[in-house]
């Protein structure tokens, strides 16, 4: 198995937070002021088994054994063998790396977007990288991504010596597309999952022989839990491939924590184009030009 890169020593005296988010290079510069916890946990933890589609009460919490579905979320292990992972990060590192927010690095390959005033440049946009055609043709394998075809792809490079973290967020709707896809590399992390809407989420007793048996079929619901109060633990593997859509995609907000951060980790992140940029959408031909322009693969990182 391959060795993750050591990151460069000047790597970690560089910071692009701006605002209120910061990571540890900048905590630190700023001495005497108290560094930024984590965001605000969560009451109550429920873990989310990806074998039957439901999240359940972490052990030794108030709601450990109780349980209720979470729909959205489809993990695929072992996407990509090490020898494929360890040459796509090869890759990756022989292009500049910008910095970010909250002590990551990102690559961009795809249009630069105003999402507040939504609108869009292709001004140095020459597609997805060579290295990601595999990739994308083995998404077409599946059934859940046969017709998925991604005009975006984002890479954030994570490591935890600068305490690096992305706060929970919903994607944009306007440009991209109904499913979000993360290839995870090099390390395994956590994607958390927390709701900020109003109500309850119903909860069943998770039966004995758990988890195979919740996949048999609902229980009667017996307890309740408040939406805001809730975060799901979406663990996932190195090498991994996660696929978020419907409410997971829309309605639940994402992150990954500094605390679930323990070696260097890279997220590529794949996105479709909306129904406005599809086929008898508004914005059809420019959605026509972007994806041919994305499939073409002679992508290197935009700046």
């Amino acid at each position: 198995m391959a060795a993750a890169a050591v990151v460069p020593p000047e790597v970690l005296r560089e910071c692009g937070c701006k605002g209120i988010r910061t990571c540890l290079v900048c905590e630190r510069q700023r001495g005497g002021d108290p560094p930024r916890q984590y965001p605000s946990q969560k009451t109550h933890r429920f873990i989310y088994y990806p074998d039957t589609g439901w999240a359940v009460g972490a052990e030794e919490s108030d709601f450990e054994g109780w349980a209720f579905p979470f729909p959205g979320v489809t993990l695929i292990e072992d996407f990509v063998t090490p020898e494929e992972e360890a040459e796509m990060v090869q890759l990756m590192d022989r292009d500049p790396w910008k910095l970010s927010q909250s002590g990551r690095r990102k690559q961009d390959y795809g249009p630069k977007v105003n999402f507040r005033k939504q609108k869009l440049k292709m001004a140095g946009f020459r597609g997805l990288p060579s290295f990601s055609r595999e990739v994308v043709r083995r998404m077409g394998l599946y059934p859940i991504l046969e017709d998925f075809r991604p005009v975006e792809q984002c890479n954030l490079d994570y490591c935890p010596e600068r305490g690096s973290a992305i706060d929970p967020h919903l994607d944009d709707a306007w440009l991209w597309g109904e499913r979000l896809v993360s290839l995870n590399l090099l390390s395994p992390t956590v994607l958390s999952m927390s709701r900020e809407a109003p109500g309850s989420l119903l909860l069943c007793l998770a039966p004995s022989g758990f988890p195979e048996a919740l996949a048999d079929g609902a229980m009667a619901p017996s307890r309740s839990v408040p939406c805001q109060e809730v975060e799901v633990a979406v663990p996932l593997p190195r090498r991994s491939l996660v696929v978020l859509r419907g409410g997971a995609r829309h309605q639940w907000k994402h992150a990954i924590h500094r605390r679930d951060v323990g070696a260097r980790r890279v997220g590529v992140t794949f996105r479709e184009l909306s129904a406005e940029f599809g086929p008898g959408g508004k914005q059809q031909e420019l959605g026509q030009e972007l994806l041919q322009m994305a499939l073409s693969f002679h992508g290197r990182p935009t700046t």
